[in-house]
């Protein structure tokens, strides 16, 4: 199976339905409880497209520079963009999409909380120590750990830092709607891991044994790889929580009228 029969069987296909779903919500002007719709879903999804390529292009190109990942020269164009297929870049931008629109089609199925929301400085602040003590963990283990280490920390090197603003501004926005919030990340990490094990088995791609734990489900799906669907999903799944809730919008709104001064309240 070819890199692009990949993108059109189990990200287009899928990304389709949700379009019609949309198309079909907005016609019968179905809301989003507790968010934004419409159009500020639209450029939520542009906004979340334009940060995944910018800042995956290079943790990307280093990965396939040093063969963590690689490439079937049978099953892509031979387009490449650094080290990096054209049909990468593609994948980041469908990715994304996928996960907005899943997104919402759950904010507006999943009812709003019914608890009172409660915001917390020191759970954002308490959420945002723990992240980062695992940062330097795993950073530490990226430049000094063993070879079979180099997927796994290199993950968390690269995407805790894109969390670490999320949590500072919305970890107590993020939990009082976190059942949005869970099954945003779930459903798609775990049918992109699954998908994955297809793309292994027809060798779409591969991932270095070397440089993984070795640690494997179905024995093909390496455990970096589950990590990796998921932890881009928590970037999308939070993102657009925030970006589109009505709480995240007034206390942006909020800090930006003490012109940034400060914690956001």
């Amino acid at each position: 199976m070819t890199y692009f029969g990949f993108l059109l069987r189990f990200l287009v296909i899928p990304i389709l339905v949700f379009l019609a779903i949309a198309w079909w919500d907005n016609k019968n002007n179905r809301p989003t409880l507790g968010f934004k719709n419409g159009k500020a879903v639209w450029i939520g999804i542009l906004i979340h497209i334009i940060l995944a390529v910018a800042y995956t292009t290079p943790w990307d190109n280093y990965l396939v520079a040093t063969g963590v990942w690689y490439y079937n020269p049978d099953l892509v164009t031979g387009i490449v963009i650094g080290y990096v297929p054209i049909e990468e870049y593609t994948f980041f931008v469908l990715e994304t999409i996928l996960a907005g629109l899943w997104w919402w089609f759950l904010a507006r199925r999943i009812p709003e909380p019914t608890n009172e929301f409660k915001p917390s400085k020191t759970g954002r602040i308490i959420s945002f120590g723990v992240l980062f003590v695992l940062w330097v963990i795993f950073t530490y283990l990226f430049f000094f750990g063993g070879v079979d280490l180099t997927y796994l920390s290199i993950i968390l090197f690269w995407a805790l830092p894109a969390i670490f603003p999320q949590m500072l501004f919305g970890a107590d926005i993020l939990w009082h709607y976190r059942k949005l919030v869970f099954t945003a990340i779930f459903v798609p990490g775990l049918y992109l891991s699954f998908m994955d094990i297809i793309a292994l088995t027809d060798t779409t791609w591969s991932i270095s044994r070397q440089q993984t734990t070795g640690i494997l489900s179905f024995n093909i799906l390496p455990l970096e790889e589950v990590l990796f669907f998921f932890i881009t999903n928590v970037l999308i799944g939070f993102g657009m929580t925030l970006l589109l809730s009505i709480i995240g919008v007034k206390r942006f709104d909020d800090w930006k009228t003490n012109k940034f001064r400060g914690f956001p309240a």
